[in-house]
Formats: C-alpha cells, structure tokens, sequence
C-alpha cells in the first residue's frame, strides 16, 4: 500500500474549504491523505462518489473496524462512545428507533410554539441599532430548545457551549483539551441522569433513563451516549444552520428582499444554504469492511474514509453554478446525510431556522451586515463551518 501524501487538511482548506475542494474535485474523486493528527485517510469530493459512500454497507461507522489510527487515538471516554454514529445495524437501527420517537413531525411541530416564544425572548434584547447575531440568536436559540427537550435545567447549560467549540474547534494538538471537554461533559451528563432517575419529568432524557432501567432497551453506556450525542449534535449544526442562513442573505439583499416579501419560501432558504455553505463539512468517518473502489481508486479493508458533504455540495456535474447562491433551484444536498445514517435531528434543525429566520426578516427589515465579509471569522475547523460573529445594524 502506498504512502499517503502530505496532508490536506492545513491552514487552506480551514480558511476557504469551498476554494480547496474545487481543486481536489478537479484533481481526483479521492484523495489519500492524512487526518489532521496523523492516521491515513482516504478523502471523497465528488456528489456521486459522496452520496453512494454515505448509503455503502460496506463501509463501517464502527471503530473497531479501523486498522488505523492518529497519534491521539479519541478523546472520547468510552462511556461515550456507545451511540449511533459509531454503530452499524442492529445496534443502530435498535437505538435510533427509540430515540426517534422524539422527533417525528408530529412531535416537533408541537414545539414550534416553545421555539418562536424563545426566539422573540432573544430578539427582544436587540434594542440598540447593533446585535451579534451568534451571541444573541443562533448561539443560545438552539441551546435553550435542545436542553428543554432533553429537560435539562436552565442552570446547568452554561458550559456547554464551551465544551462544544473546544470538541469542534480545538486549536492545533490540542487533545489535551478536548479529552478535558469530553469528559466534562460525561460527568456533567452522570449527574442530569441520576437527578431524572430521583425527580422523572415530562422530557426525552427521562423517557431514555426509564427505558434504561424498566425495560432494557438501553445499556448504561447506550444511554450515556445517546444522551451525549442528542446534546452535542442537536446544539451545533443549527448553531451553524441559523447563522449561515443569515449571512447568506445578508449577502443577497435581492434574496432577502424576496423571502420577506414571501415570494421565496423560508425553507428554499435553509435547503440553499445547506448546499451552498453546509454548517458541516465532513460527513462521520468510516472505515471500509472490505477492499473496494471509490470513484476507481482501491481502498483496502480497514482503511478510514471521510466524505465531504460541502465539496459534494459544490460540485458542477449535480449542480448548475455551484458557487451562486440560489434558493429557486431544487434541494438535493447532502448536508444531512444519506441512507440509514441521516441526520435525526433534521426536523428540529430547519424547524429553528425557519423560526428564528422568519422573526428576524419581520422586526428587522433594515437589517444590513457591519462587517466586510472579508473580515468575519469563521471558527478554525475542519469538521464544521460556522462563523464566531456575526455583526448586523438595523
């Protein structure tokens, strides 16, 4: 097996990932590489290869499938590590059809009510001509409505967006940090779960810890994991989802113009943005089960895979003018996944964005950007794409 080339993932490819993929979509469908802490990965560009890949049995999320690993191994305690994104079937499709049940479209219509009552709450606070969209709106909007399905108390949620930017955008070797978050974040979830087991609520973490210790349907660690993952992942992506909508119309005075006069629907907005600036970049590594081809280059049994869903997103043989911003064309992105793995929490993600972004087009119609674009800094991450600031005047 050859060596894999110098890493692709540097200081390029984290400060303009659209630039950077085009040429590797141009130069190959897949590329060999290595991960950022040094383990050979084999890296897949382009739509047909990227959709087929995030739907292909035989590649595994499972890691003990991995035949290799970086100088760091995981900073996840295994008492996290029991969750749907590091499971196959049965294990996966046991689990996710447990957790599933709080958030079928029935259920999180039902909390359209709670998210537009937060949302208003926040935007009250936008009473000087001048806000920071992140801070005041896309950052605490999903923390407020993860944590109230999950029913975790108001007092407890202050560490948990740190711990959620040092997981996602550690700064260069820092696995010392992030093993630190991580298992912060395990204590921090032991204790929410004995406190649901003494005080039972009317929330999905009681309904887990009792499906734990009545019926069986979850392991100690499952139930950990799950609760973990529910958190993590239910938090960042609408982070990301809610502020790159912004920007993207804050960009395109026209676009925005049109979606608060309702001649382009709120959703054709949130779809265009995940294709256009998806708030993940890189969809859960795998590993393959056996040697096969990607886009005609051998993989062997064993090897690590990572797809990336905003190349795919770009590429030109799927999409008319990738680059151009469009939300009249038809949602076919990869943002969320494909096949069994598809993101869980979708629904909520563009239920809090079409919350959040409809009550910001309405109050603020003279809403602009205070920044060049040039100037807004994007968090320095390879795994996600979301901005730190986002500065606006009205």
């Amino acid at each position: 097996m050859s060596e894999p080339t110098a890493s692709l993932f540097g200081d390029a490819l984290m400060a303009d990932p659209h630039a950077v993929y085009a040429e590797l979509r141009e130069a190959g469908p897949v590329h060999r590489t290595t991960t950022p802490d040094g383990a050979p990965v084999w890296l897949v560009t382009r739509y047909d290869d990227v959709r087929a890949a995030l739907a292909d049995p035989r590649l595994s999320l499972n890691k003990a499938n991995a035949h290799t690993s970086g100088r760091y191994q995981s900073s996840m305690p295994p008492e996290l590590d029991a969750h749907l994104l590091n499971m196959d079937a049965p294990d996966h499709t046991r689990l996710r059809r447990l957790v599933s049940k709080a958030f079928t479209p029935r259920r999180l219509e039902a909390l359209r009510e709670q998210v537009q009552a937060h949302t208003d709450d926040l935007l009250d606070a936008f009473t000087d001509g001048r806000a920071d969209l992140m801070d005041g709106l896309a950052n605490p909007l999903p923390m407020a409505v993860i944590c109230d399905l999950l029913g975790i108390p108001r007092d407890a949620r202050h560490d948990f967006r740190g711990w959620t930017n040092t997981l996602l955008a550690p700064a260069p070797d820092a696995a010392v940090e992030s093993r630190t978050a991580m298992r912060d974040m395990y204590r921090f979830l032991v204790d929410i779960i004995a406190a649901k087991r003494a005080h039972p609520a009317d929330d999905l973490l009681s309904a887990m810890t009792q499906a734990r210790d009545d019926h069986d349907s979850l392991s100690e660690p499952e139930l950990l994991a799950m609760s973990f993952l529910i958190l993590f992942a239910g938090y960042d992506n609408a982070v990301n989802l809610i502020g790159n909508a912004a920007l993207a119309l804050l960009l395109h005075p026209e676009q925005m113009t049109a979606t608060r006069n309702g001649r382009t629907p709120i959703r054709a907005v949130l779809e265009e943005t995940l294709r256009w600036n998806a708030p993940f970049t890189l969809g859960v590594r795998r590993f393959a089960l056996e040697d096969l081809t990607i886009g005609g280059v051998p993989i062997p049994a064993g090897g690590r895979v990572w797809v990336s869903l905003v190349s795919a997103n770009r590429d030109g043989g799927q999409f008319t003018a990738p680059d151009s911003f469009d939300p009249g064309r038809p949602a076919a992105h990869l943002s969320f996944g494909h096949g069994i793995h598809y993101c869980l929490g979708a629904p909520l993600a563009r239920l809090e964005g079409e919350v959040a972004l409809t009550a910001l087009l309405q109050r603020f119609p003279t809403m602009k950007l205070a920044a060049g674009p040039d100037e807004l800094k994007w968090w320095p991450s390879y795994h996600k794409r979301g901005l730190q600031q986002l500065p606006i005047t009205w």
